[in-house]
């Protein structure tokens, strides 16, 4: 018989990994999760391809395999990475120092500066200088530039990030730099922002490749163990990573352009929920990513979201990504007392070790998650389907010491904890759809991750939302993005110029020059027998008023791309529905063009359960403590909730990789595709 090709996913949290395995049919053969291990993160990806070998699963059966992995965002913020050098043209050492001027808390006048990643003495300016039309005025020396390289390297720098002036418009300089510092120092990691992201805007531009420097060195070492490891174990297939943009790319790219792939985790999680709420025929969902760090959030209208403002750390990035936001603290996160006497939860983890104190590792703070087994809606011998027992006497001792501290005894210790992390999260969630536009009242929640369905009823609950859904083997939502996602590349280019400076056929040629560089790039990517369906582009341009400080993203439809009458029209139109108002008399100014070439890969169908028992009656009753009072809670496994009269809370609903908390209030019910369905009373 013909052996079944696989399809592996792998998600690397701070706390757990994921994986899910499915094949080309459609069906999930296998979902794991397994500790994380920060020191080494490959060492997760083959725990968890131990435990499918040791199922039984055939490792060099899976034809595809993509994973996500937190490593280069945990170095930035850590600041545990490369000790980069930083070339600049003449007169702009203290780029990185000056930054945009703006205080980081505008009621805040004595805040202190961001520290750079590069030191000012390991930044050297290079006599050249490229004019803002793309013409040299000051050609560029190649003794001097590697007198500056050779003293960087002296003083131990072990990557280069090179970013002069208008090199977004002509990359002549930063490639001959490229060249020469190759030539001469072949094993240095060297970056230039023209072949990272071209755009203008000279300190985001610049930052970005000194980020991609950074943590360059540390990914491609990371991908290297990755690749040899998984090939023992009997790995045949690619090595794929996830991307920012909710994409995905080769490893050998990922380690040349790392900083593409810095909030890869997230994005996975919101293209696994788009292909979920689709399937579902949910169009408007707001995803609830809870994992044991943080929680992400992010609005999916038929499609994610996209941003080119995010933040990582203490650092903006401009380069494209799902447009997902921190609200709140995870699952590990540690609860504690201020100086004022105030409970506060997070933003400090307890991660993967020593965990939280019920893991028994060594951990002497409460999380939220030993919160939630003091109060009985975790249960201690089924966490994880039973492989990883929890050790409740610990939490209650963490408990009892901190509520010493706030006079409240272990459970209402417990409660405050919850009730403070909700707190945290409607007062970050609540204006993050304000400044959106939205009211989250008209969209469901879509909750994930491993603690994400447990705690999403409570913030559906305070914000007034009134469905929640639940997909099949939450906690693994962001592998199975991986397996969903597509090929996908964002290409930028700085024109800067208003309609009337616009010479007949330019934005068409542009564009058909950015298309030719998202072909060339996909062929690449699909060399080795990576197959897709179909590829297509996605255009926009930014755009604004003559004589704006900062621009709108307006959507271009790919008949009128050359038409830039008609690419003003839909300017307008989009400015007037934020703004409420627009200036069709004044003159607008084309910022920068973008396309965004996307290969779409065959994609699995959403995940197949066992069909459920014919009774949907829960197996058990437990008394938990919720809301100041004791209750008694319906606990059901998952499988055995039916799609018929739904249950009313409190319900527990136990599965592997998460538990599912319903409090009083809601009803929840399972429907065709497996989905658990909440709805407010």
């Amino acid at each position: 018989m013909k052996q079944q090709s696989y399809r592996l996913g792998i998600d690397i949290g701070g706390t757990f990994t994921d994986a899910i395995v499915a094949d080309n049919n459609g069906h999930v053969v296998a979902t794991l999760k397994t500790p994380s291990v920060p020191a080494a993160p490959e060492q997760a990806i083959f725990d968890a391809l131990k435990q499918l070998r040791e199922n039984a699963l055939p490792i060099e059966d899976i034809g595809l395999f993509v994973h996500g992995t937190t490593l280069g965002v945990n170095t930035l913020i850590e600041r545990n990475g490369a000790a980069v050098g930083l070339l600049v043209t003449e007169g702009f050492r203290d780029i990185l120092e000056i930054r945009r001027l703006r205080l980081e808390n505008t009621t805040d006048l004595y805040g202190d500066k961001t520290e750079p990643l590069v030191p000012r003495h390991r930044v050297k300016e290079i006599a050249e200088r490229c004019l803002a039309d793309g013409s040299i005025h000051r050609p560029i020396g190649r003794e001097q530039l590697l007198h500056a390289v050779e003293e960087l390297v002296s003083e131990g720098t072990t990557a280069i990030a090179v970013c002069f002036l208008h090199a977004y418009k002509n990359p002549q300089h930063e490639q001959l730099a490229y060249d020469w510092i190759r030539e001469a120092y072949p094993d240095l990691f060297v970056c230039t922002s023209s072949q990272v992201w071209p755009q203008q805007r000279e300190y985001e531009r610049c930052l970005a490749t000194v980020m991609n420097a950074y943590v360059g060195s540390r990914m491609g070492e990371y991908f290297r163990r990755l690749k040899t490891g998984a090939a023992e174990y009997g790995l045949k297939a690619k090595v794929l990573s996830t991307m920012s943009n909710g994409g995905i790319m080769t490893a050998d790219r990922a380690a040349e352009e790392p900083v593409k792939t810095l909030l890869s985790g997230p994005a996975s999680g919101v293209i696994g929920a788009t292909h979920v709420a689709r399937m579902a025929g949910i169009r408007q969902v707001i995803t609830f990513d809870m994992g044991g760090t943080s929680v992400d959030v992010a609005l999916i209208d038929g499609e994610p979201a996209y941003s080119t403002e995010n933040q990582v750390g203490d650092f903006p990035v401009i380069i494209p990504a799902v447009d997902v936001t921190a609200v709140g603290a995870g699952g590990g996160s540690l609860a504690w007392v201020d100086s004022a006497g105030v409970l506060k939860v997070g933003p400090r983890s307890a991660g993967a070790d020593p965990g939280p104190a019920c893991y028994g590792r060594g951990g002497t703070q409460p999380t939220t998650t030993d919160a939630y087994l003091h109060l009985g809606i975790l249960q201690a011998d089924r966490f994880l389907g039973g492989s990883m027992t929890l050790r409740p006497e610990l939490s209650a001792q963490a408990l009892e010491e901190l509520g010493g501290k706030l006079g409240l005894s272990s459970r209402e210790t417990a409660q405050a904890i919850l009730d403070v992390a909700t707190a945290n999260m409607y007062a970050q969630f609540t204006p993050l759809m304000a400044r959106k536009g939205v009211d989250p009242r008209d969209f469901a929640l879509l909750a994930y991750g491993g603690a994400g369905p447990m705690h999403a009823f409570l913030l559906a609950r305070e914000v007034g939302i009134r469905k929640v859904l639940v997909p099949p083997s939450p906690g693994t939502l962001c592998a199975m993005g991986c397996v969903v996602a597509d090929l996908r590349n964002d290409f930028v280019h700085s024109l800067n110029r208003n309609r009337h400076q616009l010479v007949s056929g330019e934005l068409e040629r542009q564009y058909r020059e950015l298309e030719e560089r998202g072909r060339e790039w996909l062929k690449e990517e699909t060399k080795g027998g990576l197959s897709l369906e179909s590829t297509y582009m996605i255009y926009s341009a930014d755009m604004r008023y003559e004589g704006q400080s900062f621009e709108i993203e307006v959507p271009l439809t790919a008949e009128r791309i050359g038409d830039p009458d008609d690419a003003v029209r839909l300017f307008h139109e989009r400015y007037d529905s934020i703004f409420g108002v627009n200036q069709p008399d004044s003159p607008v100014t084309f910022v920068n063009l973008r396309a965004t070439i996307v290969g779409v890969t065959g994609k699995v169908d959403t995940i197949r359960i066992p069909a459920p028992v014919q009774s949907q009656r829960a197996t058990e009753t437990r008394m938990i403590f919720f809301d100041g009072r004791e209750l008694e809670a319906q606990v059901v496994s998952r499988e055995l909730l039916g799609s018929g009269e739904p249950l009313q809370g409190p319900v527990i609903i136990v599965e592997y990789d998460t538990t599912v908390f319903v409090p009083p209030g809601f009803r929840v019910s399972r429907d065709a595709f497996g989905n658990i369905v909440g709805e407010a009373e």
